[in-house]
């Protein structure tokens, strides 16, 4: 990823943050999916009195790819008001892991601006998937 695609990105991250609907957590978390034909698509966590009809950013975001007809995620960018970094819930895990492969990144986004990059499987090492699951015939 070069540094411009890295730093829209992060601006989409950080974006998306700001349309956060939390007022239950006051937990703001906004999410970038880049596609492995490099386009951006956003999300941001949605919460609801019923708290099991929320979603997370990320997934939201994952959503919208998925509605656009694209399949494959290079980078899941995760922004929070934290001063550390937070990763995805295994709910979100296991949504990237349908469209993720092997070079799959997550950036971390920080209150401050910090920013770390980690393969997905670093934080997710082994997803059921479709391939594990399909019966062998």
């Amino acid at each position: 990823m070069n540094k411009t695609t890295r730093a829209e990105l992060i601006r989409r991250a950080i974006l998306a943050k700001e349309t956060s609907y939390s007022p239950y957590s006051q937990f703001r978390v906004g999410a970038a999916v880049l596609t492995d034909d490099d386009e951006i698509f956003s999300g941001c966590n949605v919460e609801n009195a019923s708290y099991g009809l929320a979603i997370c950013a990320e997934r939201n975001a994952i959503f919208q790819m998925v509605f656009a007809g694209k399949r494959k995620i290079k980078v899941v960018a995760v922004s929070t008001d934290e001063p550390t970094f937070v990763t995805p819930c295994g709910a979100c895990r296991q949504v990237i892991a349908e469209f993720a492969d092997s070079n799959t990144q997550v950036l971390f986004i920080a209150k401050n601006g910090k920013t770390k990059t980690v393969k997905f499987s670093a934080i997710f090492p082994t997803p059921p998937t479709l391939d594990k699951l399909k019966k062998k015939r």
